[in-house]
């Protein structure tokens, strides 16, 4: 949709009167036109249109349909939901039933009448609406699994595929990572992708005093204990059918690591007080901040569980380590906080943007969170700046620093991956901006994204 609220049409016609024929007929959309396959191309992708009409002759060879036919798979290629009304000669029924079975919408004949045009591009129009509103409900009803987290970074993504290959087992998982890198959100798409039909219960076990952590865990019968007066069940029983994720692991006490060894080998629990074994189906996802194998050669972690826990080890990468990520995260707290607080204006400026890239982040995605939001109450206007986050003006660059690795198409790659992602996060997500920020044509974006797998 335009600024207007009318849904953007791309004509592509080499024939510069039919074209604007085509165009002044049509009120019912905001038309965009292009001439050739790679101007419609550039159209297509700043516009987003979700309704083309196109004639399969298009230069430097308006007699041969084999420029058209290669427009028509990269229309559809880029949004296989987009609709094409391909308009042919009379005599040309067998290269426009061969527009429709590689995905155009439909063809007609010229010359075309313009009401029976606006009609067909009306019915494709509506039908475009119709399976996107159908995607929508079908996202709201079946939501990824994984929509919680948000990352450009390829290390990042190649764990969320882990996440989604191990999530049909029921392995333990193991994350490890530093305080606020993510590690519950990870958890509970693991738990969403498992389509296990329990509930997902998470439990801190540094959070909870030794003498209270046994009975939140395992449960307690009535009279076990003063103040026990009714049976109640704990978490584990709790997330029978789901996944109980068991947060700090690192802190759990030693008398402890022997009972819950003991439930991961049996899958039976007792209840404090109780005699009888109860059974327990539950996905078990571990998490620490704190190197398990040192605590093992301390004596303080036992070897046999951890080695039951780390069936499945996840090191998540601090935020500082995630190209792009930081900016990118900003945009998106920035967006819901400013819903929140009712102020849909406000953006982040340039100093705020480098000053984000720079700071090491030792809080990770939870300091983040907190500087976005702390800056979306208090900023005196709409552009927030360093001094609304609270970090130091970025000093200015006086160049990058050599790398060590000498293969120089390596280098020149990932220096591209590093540049282009950068740019990504830096413009929220909008391709225009980044190619102009590269100072590149929008078609040598896509193509350098396309070569260097960036999505």
């Amino acid at each position: 949709m335009t600024q207007s609220g009318n849904p953007t049409l791309l004509i592509v016609e080499d024939d510069l009167a039919l074209q604007k024929q085509i165009k002044w007929s049509l009120d019912r959309f905001d038309s965009v036109t292009a001439s050739d396959r790679e101007s419609a191309l550039l159209q297509f992708r700043r516009h987003a249109c979700p309704v083309v009409t196109m004639d399969l002759g298009l230069p430097p060879d308006p007699d041969s349909v084999s420029e058209g036919f290669r427009l028509l798979e990269q229309l559809l290629d880029a949004d296989p939901n987009v609709k094409v009304v391909v308009l042919t000669g009379q005599n040309d029924q067998a290269n426009a039933l061969r527009a429709v079975a590689l995905g155009a919408y439909d063809f007609l004949a010229k010359p075309v009448e313009p009401e029976v045009l606006a009609m067909t591009l009306e019915r494709a129009l509506r039908l475009s609406e119709l399976q996107a509103e159908n995607r929508r409900l079908q996202q709201l009803a079946h939501p990824d699994a994984l929509g919680g987290l948000l990352t450009r970074d390829p290390t990042m993504m190649k764990i969320a595929r882990t996440i989604e290959r191990v999530a049909g087992s029921d392995a333990t998982v193991l994350l490890l990572g530093e305080s606020g890198t993510g590690k519950e959100v990870l958890a509970q798409g693991l738990h969403a992708a498992s389509k296990r039909s329990g509930r997902f219960v998470a439990i801190n076990c540094a959070a909870i005093p030794e003498n209270l952590l046994e009975s939140e865990l395992f449960g307690y019968e009535r009279g076990a204990f003063t103040g026990a007066a009714k049976t109640t069940q704990g978490k584990i029983e709790t997330a029978n059918n789901g996944t109980l994720m068991l947060d700090e692991i690192g802190d759990l006490p030693g008398s402890l690591q022997a009972k819950l060894l003991r439930f991961l080998q049996q899958r039976t629990i007792e209840r404090l007080g109780g005699r009888s074994e109860i059974p327990v189906d539950v996905r078990v996802v571990c998490a620490t901040h704190q190197d398990l194998k040192k605590q093992i050669a301390e004596g303080r972690f036992r070897e046999d569980l951890y080695y039951r826990l780390a069936e499945i080890v996840i090191d998540i990468p601090a935020l500082r380590q995630r190209t792009g990520d930081a900016v990118l995260l900003a945009h998106a707290f920035l967006r819901r906080f400013a819903l929140e607080q009712r102020r849909g204006n406000l953006s982040l400026a340039e100093d705020a943007i480098k000053a984000i890239e720079l700071h090491p982040w030792p809080g990770n995605v939870r300091e983040l969170l907190n500087a976005m939001k702390r800056a979306t109450i208090m900023a005196d206007t709409d552009r927030i700046g360093c001094d609304d986050l609270g970090l130091p003006r970025p000093p200015v660059e006086d160049g990058a620093a050599p790398g060590s690795d000498l293969d120089l198409r390596l280098v020149r790659d990932e220096a591209d991956r590093g540049a282009i992602t950068t740019a990504i996060a830096r413009t929220n997500g909008n391709i225009v901006k980044a190619a102009e920020l590269l100072n590149v044509s929008r078609p040598t974006l896509y193509d350098m994204m396309k070569r260097l797998a960036i999505k």
